[in-house]
């Protein structure tokens, strides 16, 4: 018979006593308690420390410790916000904490001192100090909208009860107002809060009754705040998870209704089914307090007084009156079906008939959606009079006028003024389009609403350039969190699980307009890391699987990530070559060891290359055409280097570039080689760092970039120098030092001294946030591989270079590559040789950045801009940078022997993929839409890459630390999250606890914020950020305004052209919530709507500025009747006068307001330069 052994006892840490330590202290008037507990169990979680302590009060935060080296050492924090109501730690002698089978484990606790003041100073007056928390309890809030000036329209009104109250919460910590309130929903209770941002504060509304006892706040939001429903406590912590915080029991909402089955089955529209409360559109509040007592209207006046310190003001108002609920008759007047005479044909009978068509054309009902998605019109103060006069008015009228109303960006109360408007020719009209563009339409969803957006001009990709007939019928929608908040992040918790049902919900119900249902149709690569897709309303003849059959055969994919991304080929920005005719041929790959070291390289003949340079109007210095194109060609993707191994139109494929069986086989080019200044970042630095690079190296490099930023602001030889070397991917540095040598920077020519300004607050911006330092022995350039077989590759048997021996030894053990950039310092060819780095973006691991010999071989020489990597060796070079390839991969050399690190060719990480699991089955639409939102849910890719971050700086060992080389295996696996399907897990273990202050988290508690001593808070702390001011009051360059006789004809030519230009970048600003016309022309955006992140948006922005550009240029060779100089230089220099005048007449008018000269208000004034070179020319050839 076998003995009962007596429990196993939990694993134990040495530890202070398990007494209790009695301590006298004013804890009880303090906001927050915290108290140490020492001798934990190292295994403890924060579940079993939540049901302990909260028996004594309501904990707030639990915290359990770890050292500098990520071990935990037996101690925890636990916070308690109000304080309990007895001190347990002094009346309990001897405290026990019950552990796993009942085992009670006695600790030691400790009242810990406060960890700050509670107490804020004002911004305005330090000598004031304000409660972090200042709660002000309402009689009732009402939700709505503003119905008029002075009317609110009262949705739904909540009433405080004893037992259920409303709390309006001042946070001065978190610089945010918080209002919780119980509703009773299908006979339950349940809580919510939802909070507001001081930055999206601008005025509130008070109204004191005639006593003086009562006072309302009305808030009125323009856009959505985030709603919250609070769950149990108990039920939100983590196996594992060493913190916790009541924020975890906060789950976000995307409806609040008592009919969840009727939403769940609903497609997304504007009109909610049945919303108890619509947090998307009843976006204004009002709440009454009662403020009898002394004690509520001294806390009530300094909560006033807070908010106009923050710049909120509080505008007291008279006459102010509440409408009660109704529904709006809008909807009933717009998708009923009116009756119309039938078409006649030649039967007598057809005479008399009749049929039901829309009130309204598509592009109509479209816009007027538009308007009322962002607010600027409200289906509740529409009326059967107006819906009348659009119905009556000239379909393409009403869209001009409807366009016009959406690019005003301002709310509208009486919908028939929009029929007094005056629109100036050219205000709302569309020109004519590049044939590689197309106008599409495209929608945001967020958490809680839906926006349309006023059709843009972008470039096309092969579907919709097949489907041009119905490109009508395609919508571009994006899944972002509420207006301005940017992208749904992953999170590791199901706090957010209502926003990404809503999301799938959308993808399986669709999205309805009108008449018209739009369906899911797939996305594209490039959106689907963003949270895009298209939809499409399909049509009897053509539905959305009819428009995925022709794109391919999928049917041998097994797996759903792979199927997606095949798909998402079909969707790449390209521009497709149409001038002339190809012929394949195909070669096999070179392989060993399982490395495929040729994939996604394919050839190109020169002859081909300069039709596609001439068909694309690729801008060359010489007659060369680029050595490397990124393209797409039916199935088949990757990378076309010229060779002469390609005859005349041959185009040569390898095996690794064929992905699936296409109906179209058209060449379509993406980008091509071009030089792009190397530049580092926060993650190559301390990659660097660690490697030997020393921290003086790094802060002496920025210094002299940011005394070079201000010196080019006043000397046109240092701007050009800076301008011509830190070439940015979309070559506009280029384009600015063009103005500048034809002297408009001496002239001080007012648009070319504001972009200089601009470029000069971007640079220091990405200098401050990201570390761009600028590399000027450097460069960022496409890989392609060695057709020759020439260069020396990596083995595993060779000798890793010591720091000890010669320099020369260490680089003859290096792998080779080729770098020939095409114009060196003399303004020629040169090829770099020596020693150098190369990494790709980003590189968290030591063994990502791969120190290589550059050397000379002639039979590459015909390569340049490009970096030429060995197909020999037993591993691609690539693979060992970040799990990098050659299918359009960009790569950073550096040869600058000032950062070439003490220790070279640190041992790479494996980068092989995580093992694919097959679905089984043939593969559905819903198979796609499940991965997408399940994607969405787990892309852990930006997180897993801040806590590395973090920690990189926070870790004693840096970079080489367990938990940073365990984040960077996690990133490799996220980065192929889009490919394998199978998403990096990031435990909360590796989530930092400490942030260096650089990463500048202001949401976090002070006390997890450091000063970092390290290299990255060196850098940060030596840059000071500079605000952009466009210059609107300086003269314009009289050699363009006197070089021609004005013609009035022309004048108003160009001013009905200028007017068709402002209003399309103000639609590119409007959807990306871009702040200038400056960042648009130049791509050098200072804030944007976050969907993308900046790299990307930069690439992105580009595209929309050159397709922009290109469109009105041939708008303008119309109107000028020719592109000769001859013929358009006049034409441009009317254009030139023209803004002159209204950027002169609006500085005027603003010095007699005495106003300011904001972006926002002014004239756009970049559109004459879209012929900068044709000014220069202009300016030049007239006297001064």
């Amino acid at each position: 018979m076998s003995k009962t052994l007596p429990p196993k006892r939990p694993p134990r840490t040495s530890g202070p006593p398990t007494t209790a330590v009695r301590r006298d202290d004013d804890w009880a008037t303090r906001p927050e308690l915290r108290l140490k507990v020492f001798g934990l169990p190292t295994d403890i979680n924060t579940r079993a420390l939540w049901d302990c302590f909260s028996r004594h009060g309501a904990v707030s935060q639990i915290e359990i410790s770890e050292d500098s080296r990520g071990m935990r050492d037996g101690s925890a924090r636990v916070s308690f916000s109000p304080p309990p109501v007895q001190p347990f730690w002094q009346l309990i002698q001897s405290f026990r904490l019950k552990w796993r089978d009942g085992i009670q484990i006695p600790v030691r606790l400790l009242l810990e001192p406060p960890r700050r003041t509670f107490f804020l100073p004002s911004p305005v007056d330090t000598s004031i100090k304000y409660p972090e928390v200042m709660t002000l309890q309402a009689n009732s809030i009402d939700f709505g909208i503003m119905y008029d000036h002075n009317t609110m329209m009262s949705m739904h009104t909540i009433l405080a009860s004893p037992s259920c109250g409303i709390k309006f919460k001042q946070s001065m910590l978190h610089r945010e107002t918080v209002v919780e309130f119980v509703l009773d929903i299908n006979n339950r209770s349940e809580l919510f809060r939802f909070s507001v941002p001081f930055n999206h504060l601008d005025t509130i509304l008070r109204i004191d009754d005639r006593k003086g006892s009562i006072v309302e706040l009305v808030v009125s939001l323009p856009t959505p705040p985030r709603f919250f429903r609070k769950l149990d406590e108990k039920d939100t912590h983590e196996l594992g998870a060493r913190y916790w915080t009541e924020n975890d029991a906060w789950y976000r909402q995307t409806d609040i209704t008592t009919s969840p089955a009727e939403v769940r089955d609903a497609p997304i529209t504007i009109k909610k089914p049945g919303p108890l409360i619509d947090i998307g559109r009843w976006t204004t509040y009002r709440l009454n307090f009662d403020v009898s007592s002394g004690k509520a209207i001294s806390l009530f006046r300094k909560v006033g007084r807070a908010f106009r310190d923050y710049n909120i003001s509080i505008r007291e108002i008279s006459g102010f009156k509440v409408a009660s609920h109704r529904e709006p008759a809008v909807w009933k007047y717009i998708d009923q079906a009116i009756t119309v005479p039938h078409k006649p044909t030649s039967t007598l009978a057809d005479l008399f008939k009749e049929e039901a068509v829309p009130p309204f054309a598509f592009p109509v009902r479209y816009q007027l959606e538009v308007c009322i998605s962002y607010g600027y019109l409200n289906e509740h103060n529409l009326t059967q009079e107006f819906v009348r006069e659009l119905r009556n008015m000239d379909p393409k009228k009403a869209q001009d006028i409807l366009e016009y109303v959406a690019n005003q960006e301002k709310r509208i109360f009486d919908p028939m003024e929009i029929f007094s408007l005056k629109l100036i020719k050219g205000s709302a009209s569309r020109p004519s389009i590049p044939p590689y563009c197309v106008y599409i339409r495209s929608a945001t969803v967020t958490p809680s609403t839906i926006y349309f957006n006023t059709p843009t001009v972008e470039i096309s990709n092969r579907v919709v350039r097949y489907y041009a007939e119905h490109a009508d019928r395609f919508l571009r929608v994006r899944f972002t969190d509420e207006k301005d908040e940017g992208k749904i992040y992953s999170t590791d918790k199901d706090t957010m699980d209502e926003v990404f049902t809503r999301v799938k919900r959308a993808l399986r119900n669709g999205i309805k307009i009108g008449d018209r249902h739009y369906e899911f149709l797939a996305f594209g690569n490039a959106q689907f890391r963003e949270n895009g897709a298209y939809f499409y309303a399909p049509l009897p003849h053509l539905q959305a699987q009819h428009i995925r059959n022709w794109m391919g055969n999928f049917d041998e994919i097994p797996y759903v990530a792979q199927y997606a991304a095949r798909l998402g080929q079909c969707f790449s920005t390209t521009r497709a070559i149409i001038g002339t005719r190809t012929t394949i041929r195909e070669i096999e790959d070179e392989e060993r060891n399982g490395y495929v070291f040729t994939d996604g390289v394919g050839m190109i003949s020169r002859f081909l290359a300069q039709l596609i340079t001439h068909e694309l109007g690729i801008v060359r210095t010489s007659t060369e055409p680029p050595s490397i194109f990124q393209f797409r060609m039916g199935g088949c993707k990757g990378i076309l280097a010229v060779s002469s191994q390609s005859k005349l139109q041959e185009i040569t494929i390898r095996r690794s570039q064929y992905k699936f069986a296409a109906r179209h086989e058209g060449l379509e080019v993406i980008r091509w080689s071009q030089f792009t200044a190397a530049n580092l970042n926060r993650q190559i630095i301390v990659v660097l760092s660690a490697l030997g690079v020393p921290d003086g190296i790094f802060v002496e490099k920025q210094k002299a970039q940011l005394a070079d930023l201000g010196l080019a602001m006043t000397s046109e030889s240092m701007a050009l120098t800076m301008l011509q070397k830190d070439i940015d991917p979309n070559q506009m540095t280029l384009t600015l030092a063009g103005m500048i040598l034809e002297g408009f920077q001496k002239f001080q020519e007012p648009f070319v001294i504001s972009i200089l300004r601009l470029w000069r607050a971007w640079s220091i911006k990405y200098l401050k946030e990201k570390a761009r330092i600028t590399v000027e022995k450097g460069a960022f350039l496409l890989g392609c591989v060695d057709e020759t077989a020439t260069l020396r590759g990596h083995f595993n048997d060779s000798p890793v270079p010591k720091a000890h021996e010669p320099l020369m030894e260490r680089v003859k053990k290096l792998p080779q590559v080729f770098v020939q950039l095409s114009k060196g310092p003399n303004g020629k060819p040169k090829v770099i040789e020596g020693p150098m780095l190369l990494a790709r973006n980003p590189s968290l691991h030591p063994g990502d950045i791969r120190m290589v010999q550059g050397v000379d071989v002639e039979a590459l020489r015909h390569l340049k801009d490009a970096v030429v990597v060995p197909q020999t060796g037993d591993r691609p070079i690539v693979n060992m940078c970040s799990g990098g390839d050659l299918d359009g991969d960009d790569y950073l050399v550096i040869w600058d022997e000032k950062l070439l690190p003490r220790e070279w060719n640190h041992p790479p990480m494996d980068f092989t993929p995580a093992e694919k699991i097959p679905l089984g089955r043939h593969i559905t639409p819903d198979d796609l839409t499940t991965f997408f939102v399940t994607y969405m849910k787990n892309d852990n890719l930006s997180r897993i890459a801040v806590a590395h971050l973090a920690l990189a700086d926070f870790m004693e060992d840096g970079v080489k630390s367990t938990k940073c080389l365990k984040l960077a295996e996690l990133h490799s696996t996220a980065v192929d999250y889009i490919k394998s399907g199978v998403p990096a897990c990031m435990t909360r273990d590796l989530q930092p606890s400490k942030w260096p202050h650089f990463m500048e988290k202001k949401n976090r508690p002070r006390e997890s914020i450091y000063e970092s001593k390290k290299v990255l808070g060196q850098l940060f702390d030596q840059v000071e950020r500079v605000d952009f001011i466009p210059l609107y009051d300086a003269p314009f360059d009289k050699r363009i305004l006197n070089a021609y006789k004005a013609d009035m004809k022309m004048l108003e030519n160009a001013a009905e052209v200028k007017r068709q230009y402002d209003a399309a970048v103000r639609r590119i600003m409007a959807q990306h919530a871009i702040a200038s016309e400056f960042e648009v022309w130049t791509t050098f955006v200072m804030s944007h709507s976050k969907a993308s992140n900046d790299y990307k948006f930069h690439e992105e922005i580009g595209r929309i500025a050159m397709s922009l550009k290109d469109r009105f240029r041939k708008l303008c060779y119309e109107k000028a009747g020719g592109s000769n100089f001859d013929t358009l230089g006049p034409f441009v220099a009317a254009m030139y006068t023209v803004t002159a005048d209204e950027v002169g007449n609006a500085v005027a008018e603003a010095r007699a307001r005495k106003a300011n000269l904001s972006a926002k208000k002014m004239p756009m004034m970049s559109f004459p330069w879209l012929f900068q070179g044709v000014l220069g020319k202009i300016a030049n050839m007239t006297p001064t």
